[in-house]
């Protein structure tokens, strides 16, 4: 069977993930392993995801990737980290099946067949949208497929990225810290599936979409050397900010899930200033959208709309459904788009509304025309999936990819 098929071809999707309670620092920078456990929410896929298609064939004469359309270094440590352990678990599984059947169907394709990989996202890699966790869950999740392991997968991911465990599993998701130092009990496990809370609404504001000064890896990094904030918040408040999360997401108490992910993002931010020397992600458009958004709560006089910032100046905004139209309006008029041609508001449909003057006139403060460059709209999500249309494969039937710019 595997003379008449020399290429083995499989195509996946997976989502990012927006951290409510964030992950910050290692305690093994190799493994990957975090100082504290975190808690997310997997944003859904018809808006934001990273396509991923891997090829085997006894025709390659060696790895080879491409990201976005360009070749990239297969080479990378951590995307080794994963291709080696898929690898290791499928001779593994293999060597099992051998033992039990005599060899039948296990192994359609030798393993020591060489593999291309064609990766896309479909929004800006450096927006910090944490492409990196979309790209390794999408990663570790096609190879698994394509070599035939089966079991959690969330502990590979890991080992690509970290946040990318999370993105292995729909809805809300928690990244267990664990102890061991092998890493074993480091993973990954659904809270609640996507279905759990239909009428949550994701707003991302992208302030900007250029790469960071200071990038996670290095900053988590100096944090853990250098922070007593970072220390007090992993040992002594992340346990139970966790318990107290995941409560309030059984309970789909939207107010008290969005109090504390604020403080939880205020705190992050706070330990990234306690940084010797400091790490500023927020910028000056991040500190006006804090401001709108505790506006609009303070008029109402609750929390209807909760911020988050990951490592980086683009804000996330979580609220129910019924808010989404008239907060969209404030923003619009807080910070009012450029007529570049672009579209401003991506993602689901925004019915048009106009708010109560009352409502404008306590919360739009000090417009900042063009300061944001779009806004996009989802919805919590499913994990990652199997593509069975062929004509999304991003690799030909040579293996080499379709849409290739070099």
């Amino acid at each position: 069977m595997a003379e008449d098929h020399p290429l083995s071809m499989v195509t996946c999707t997976a989502p990012i993930n927006i951290a409510v309670i964030k992950y910050w620092g290692k305690r093994d920078e190799k493994l990957i392993l975090p100082i504290n456990s975190s808690l997310s929410v997997t944003l859904h896929q018809d808006q934001l995801k990273t396509t991923t298609t891997a090829a085997i064939s006894r025709d390659f004469t060696e790895d080879r990737l491409w990201l976005n359309g360009k070749e990239s270094d297969i080479g990378h440590p951590r995307l080794q980290s994963c291709l080696r352990e898929i690898r290791r678990l499928a001779r593994k599984r293999r060597s099992g099946d051998n033992k039990g059947t005599g060899g039948g169907e296990s192994s359609p394709l030798s393993l020591t067949y060489k593999v291309h990989i064609a990766s896309e996202n479909n929004f800006p890699t450096a927006a910090g949208l944490a492409s990196s966790a979309a790209g390794y869950a999408c990663l570790v999740y096609t190879l698994a497929k394509l070599y035939g392991v089966e079991g959690d997968l969330s502990e590979v991911a890991r080992m690509g990225s970290g946040s990318a465990c999370r993105s292995m599993f729909g809805g809300f998701v928690q990244w267990i810290m664990g102890e061991d130092a092998d890493g074993k009990d480091s993973i990954a496990e659904q809270v609640a599936p996507e279905t759990h809370w239909p009428e949550m609404r994701i707003l991302i504001l992208v302030v900007s979409a250029e790469k960071k000064p200071i990038g996670s890896t290095a900053g988590m990094q100096t944090s853990v050397e250098t922070s007593h904030l970072l220390k007090h918040r992993a040992e002594k408040l992340v346990p139970e900010y966790m318990a107290q999360m995941m409560r309030h997401i059984q309970r789909r108490d939207f107010e008290a899930f969005g109090e504390l992910t604020m403080k939880d993002s205020n705190q992050f931010h706070a330990t990234c200033l306690d940084t010797f020397p400091p790490i500023f992600y927020l910028n000056d458009v991040s500190k006006q959208v804090v401001r709108l958004v505790h506006r609009f709560n303070d008029h109402y006089g609750k929390t209807k709309v909760a911020y988050t910032f990951d490592a980086g100046p683009n804000a996330v905004v979580f609220m129910m459904e019924e808010t989404v139209a008239e907060f969209v309006e404030v923003v619009k008029r807080s910070f009012p788009p450029e007529n570049n041609g672009g579209q401003f508001l991506k993602g689901l449909p925004v019915e048009a509304v106009t708010p109560p003057e009352e409502l404008l006139s306590a919360v739009v403060k000090d417009p900042a025309p063009g300061a944001i460059q779009y806004l996009l709209l989802t919805k919590p999500g499913p994990g990652p999936a199997v593509v069975d249309d062929g004509s999304c494969h991003l690799l030909g039937p040579d293996g080499q990819p379709r849409n290739s710019s070099g």
